[in-house]
């Protein structure tokens, strides 16, 4: 496990701020060694760059949990930026580890520019794919108290294609069928595209099991 011995300060102070169960430090560890491995792919990455915006890119999650108004990659940012300051690092290595972190979401209007923040943001992404990126999105949606699926108007098991429904349906049709095409490097695509199917698999039998199960309590007789 490289880098568990190594930036230790940076290592602590993530941990400090790591209070979401589907945003732990193993979150962060895994997305840094997806980004390890994406940089092999790679040429002229700068691997202390990217390390220390891998490790740093979630560290705004507590302050969004607590005010959803707040973006916690905005945010998050600007927290790296100035404790990087504080410990040490120039105000240029500071300000490109503000610029990665702040463009690694997926729901934003500020893609990632560098090659560094291209391979953050593949490699965040690529843990909302697949069968983690299920159980991680269920984590998340039970932390936030929204349910698996939603009723429509006429009491049928919505799809998750509703207008403002909020459900883990939901979040696969807004966000994880539609996240494999926004990969930003090869190597990143090659991981995700071989994950594509457990996650479509996973949503049709949820949706399928569930409207079964409404169809049969609609035809018992009570």
């Amino acid at each position: 496990m490289p880098f568990r011995t190594k930036l230790p300060t940076v290592e602590e102070y993530m941990q400090s701020c790591m209070n979401d169960s589907a945003h732990d430090t193993e979150h962060i560890y895994r997305v840094l060694y997806y980004a390890l491995d994406i940089a092999k792919h790679e040429s002229n990455v700068d691997i202390e760059l990217l390390t220390v915006a891998c490790l740093l890119h979630d560290i705004g999650r507590e302050a969004q949990i607590a005010n959803h108004s707040i973006d916690h990659a905005t945010y998050g940012a600007e927290m790296a930026y100035n404790w990087l300051l504080e410990n040490g690092y120039s105000q240029e290595f500071a300000q490109k580890a503000k610029v990665c972190i702040s463009t690694h979401r997926y729901r934003s209007d500020n893609p990632p520019q560098s090659l560094e923040a291209k391979i953050l943001f593949d490699s965040d992404k690529l843990e909302a794919c697949g069968a983690v990126g299920i159980a991680r999105t269920l984590q998340y949606k039970s932390n936030i108290a929204e349910p698996l699926y939603m009723l429509d108007e006429n009491g049928q098991v919505s799809d998750g294609t509703m207008p403002n429904e909020v459900s883990f349906l939901q979040e696969y049709k807004f966000k994880l069928e539609k996240i494999y095409d926004r990969f930003y490097t090869q190597r990143g695509n090659e991981l995700a595209a071989s994950r594509k199917g457990i996650a479509k698999h996973f949503y049709e039998a949820v949706l399928a099991e569930v409207r079964e199960c409404y169809a049969r309590g609609a035809n018992s007789e009570i």
